[in-house]
C-alpha cells in the first residue's frame, strides 16, 4: 500500500512544501497537497511518485523561474488535478520514464509547455495546456493523448518526433501561431475524433518519412491546408473534414503513399512546369534594373547560364556535374543581398530547380533554441518550412561569433545546418549574408561549411551617386518631384557619410528622403493656407538642404 505525505504550510504535522514532502516521500508515495499557490520548483530525478491536490484549486508557481517546475528523469511521475505554470521553460520535462497527468491544468510563456524526450510512456487526459512556444512536445515516446485541450501557443501546438508512437483521441488544439499537429523525423501519430482549428499554418502537418493516421477529424478556419502530407510521407485520411482552410485542402506530396476514403476530394500538390524563357529573361530584367551591383549582376547571370547549360546536357543525354545552389552573400548592410536573394530564388524556379521559389529571411534568434536539443530541432523546422524556396539567414556570422551568448548553441545551429544542406542540397538554396570580414569566419565555424556553398559573391558599398540615383528613385516612386539641382547636394553628402562607421548604403538613403520628406511637411505646415498638389508633389532645394544638414 503507497503512503500519503500531506502538505499544507499551516497546518501542524504536514510539510510546509511540496519540495520538503518530495525530499522525505518513499517509492510510489502520493504527496497530497492542500489548495494553494506554491512558488517552487521541483526536481523528481528517477522517483516514482503522485502529486496530487488535496481538495480546492493547487497552483505550483514558478513563472519567475528559468527552469522547468518539474522535471524528472526516469521514474514514475503521477499528476492529478494541479495547475502548473512555468516562465520560460517547461511546466513538466519528463527525460525517459512514465508520465501521467490527469485534469492539470498546464500553462508556459515560452518554450514548449510539456516536454517528453524518451525512450518514455506518457498519458495525458482531460487537461487544458495554454501558451508557450509549443504545447506538447513528444520526442521518442509512447503517449495517449485524450480529452485535452491545447490552446494559445506561439507555434505548434503538438508535435511529434522522433520515432514517437501518439495517439490523440477527443483532443482539441486551437489557436496556434504555426501548425496544430506537427509530425516529423519518422513521429507516428494517429489523431481520432479531434478538432484543430485557428492555425496560422497547415492544421495537420506530417513530414520527414513520418506515418500518420487521421480519423473521423475536422479541421477548420486553417490559413493554410488543412491536412499536408509530405515526401516520403505515407499514411490513411478516413472520414475527415475541413472548413474555411487554405487550397487544396488535403495536400499529398506523393498521393500513392496516402489511403484516403469516405469521399474526400483529394488534389495532389502541381508539378513544376517547364520553365519560361520569358520568366527568366523578366527576373535577369529585374536584377538588370537594380542600382549598381555590377559584378553581382554578372556572377548570378553566370550562375543561371550554367544551369541552364546543365539542363540542356541533360536532356541531351550528356552527363551534368553537381551543381550546388547555395551561395555567400559578403559585404556591408544596404547594399541588396536580401533584394538579388529574392529574385535569385524566383529565377530557380522558373528555371524548374526549386518547385516554388518562396523566400524565408531568419536571423540567429530564429535558428538558437533555449536548451539542449531546441537548437537542432527549431533550424531543422525553419529547413524544412524552406524547402522549395531560399533560406536567407541575414547576419549568419552571429552563429559562430566567439564569446557570443549561448555560442554553443549557435555551433549547434551550424552543424545541423551543414547536414541538412547536404542531404536536402536540391531541394532548397540556402544564402548566408553578412560583413566579408566575418563570413570568413564564419564558414571557418565547421570543416564542411565552406565546402557546402558554390560561390561567394561580394557585394559593394554603392557609390555617392548610385545612391543619389537611388534616392531619386524613392521620390518618384512616391509621386514627388525633386529640384534639379538637388542631386549635387546628395551626392556631396553620400561621400561624406560614406566615410562614417556604420553606414547603412540603401538604408542610408532611405532615411534621408525620409528626412526630407518630414522636412517638406514642416515647412508646408507652417505655410499660409492649404497647399496646392503642386506644392504637395514637391520637393524643394531647401527640404534637402534641411535634411542633410
Amino acid at each position: 500500500m503507497s503512503r500519503t505525505l500531506m502538505v499544507a504550510p499551516d497546518r501542524p504535522g504536514a510539510y510546509p512544501s511540496i519540495g520538503a514532502a518530495v525530499l522525505d516521500a518513499p517509492e510510489d508515495a502520493v504527496v497530497s497537497i492542500a489548495p494553494g499557490v506554491y512558488r517552487e520548483v521541483i526536481d523528481l530525478a528517477d522517483r516514482s511518485l503522485t502529486l496530487t491536490a488535496d481538495a480546492g484549486d493547487v497552483v505550483i508557481d514558478a513563472t519567475s523561474a528559468q527552469t522547468p517546475v518539474l522535471r524528472t528523469a526516469g521514474g514514475r511521475l503521477g499528476l492529478r488535478d494541479l495547475t502548473i505554470r512555468a516562465g520560460d521553460a517547461p511546466a513538466v520535462e519528463l527525460r525517459g520514464g512514465t508520465l501521467l497527468a490527469e485534469r492539470c491544468a498546464l500553462s508556459a510563456r515560452f518554450g514548449p509547455v510539456v516536454l517528453v524526450t524518451g525512450p518514455a510512456d506518457v498519458s495525458v487526459s482531460h487537461c487544458q495546456v495554454d501558451g508557450g512556444e509549443h504545447g506538447l512536445v513528444l520526442e521518442d515516446c509512447t503517449a495517449q493523448i485524450e480529452h485535452t485541450n491545447v490552446s494559445g501557443v506561439s507555434a505548434d501546438g503538438v508535435i511529434v518526433r522522433l520515432g514517437a508512437t501518439v495517439v490523440l483521441r477527443n483532443t482539441q488544439v486551437t489557436d496556434c501561431g504555426r501548425r496544430g499537429i506537427y509530425a516529423y523525423q519518422y513521429g507516428r501519430p494517429t489523431i481520432e475524433n479531434c478538432e484543430v482549428s485557428g492555425t496560422a499554418e497547415a492544421g495537420v502537418l506530417i513530414a520527414y518519412d513520418s506515418t500518420a493516421v487521421l480519423r473521423h477529424t475536422l479541421v477548420r478556419d486553417a490559413a493554410g491546408p488543412a491536412v499536408v502530407f509530405g515526401r516520403r510521407c505515407q499514411g490513411e485520411v478516413v472520414s475527415c473534414r475541413w472548413e474555411n482552410t487554405a487550397e487544396p485542402a488535403l495536400d499529398l506530396a506523393e498521393p500513392e503513399r496516402v489511403s484516403v476514403t469516405s469521399a474526400v476530394q483529394v488534389e495532389a500538390r502541381a508539378t513544376t512546369a517547364q520553365p519560361a524563357a520569358a520568366d527568366v529573361e523578366s527576373l535577369l530584367a529585374e536584377l538588370d534594373a537594380m542600382v549598381g551591383l555590377a559584378g553581382v549582376k554578372d556572377e548570378v547571370r553566370s550562375l543561371i547560364d550554367e544551369i541552364q547549360v546543365n539542363e540542356w546536357r541533360r536532356k541531351a543525354g550528356l552527363p551534368v556535374g553537381g551543381l550546388s545552389h547555395h551561395l555567400v552573400f559578403a559585404g556591408a548592410p544596404g547594399t541588396g543581398k536580401t533584394t538579388v536573394a529574392r529574385i535569385y530564388g524566383k529565377l530557380l524556379a522558373a528555371l524548374g530547380i526549386l518547385p516554388k521559389g518562396q523566400f524565408s529571411e531568419v536571423v540567429r534568434r530564429d535558428l538558437v533554441g533555449q536548451y539542449q536539443g531546441h537548437t537542432a530541432e527549431k533550424t531543422s523546422v525553419v529547413f524544412q518550412d524552406a524547402t522549395g524556396g531560399v533560406l536567407f539567414i541575414d547576419e549568419a556570422y552571429t552563429l559562430s561569433r566567439a564569446g557570443a551568448e549561448n555560442d554553443s548553441f549557435g555551433q549547434e545551429a551550424i552543424d545541423t545546418l551543414v547536414k541538412l544542406m547536404e542531404d536536402h542540397r536540391d531541394e532548397a538554396a540556402v544564402i548566408v549574408a553578412g560583413y566579408s570580414d566575418e563570413m570568413l569566419r564564419f564558414l571557418d565555424a565547421n570543416p564542411g561549411l565552406a565546402s557546402r556553398f558554390s560561390k561567394t559573391i561580394d557585394f559593394e558599398n554603392y557609390s555617392p551617386d548610385e545612391l543619389t540615383l537611388i534616392v531619386q528613385r524613392m521620390v518618384a516612386a512616391s509621386e514627388y518631384d525633386l529640384d534639379a539641382a538637388a542631386a549635387p547636394i546628395l551626392e556631396q553628402h553620400f561621400a561624406r557619410v560614406s566615410q562614417t562607421a556604420n553606414f547603412g548604403n540603401a538604408r542610408d538613403a532611405r532615411r534621408l528622403f525620409d528626412r526630407v520628406r518630414k522636412a517638406q511637411s514642416q515647412r508646408l505646415r507652417r505655410s499660409d493656407g492649404i497647399p496646392d498638389v503642386s506644392e504637395l508633389r514637391t520637393l524643394q532645394l531647401a527640404d534637402v538642404a534641411a535634411a542633410v544638414s
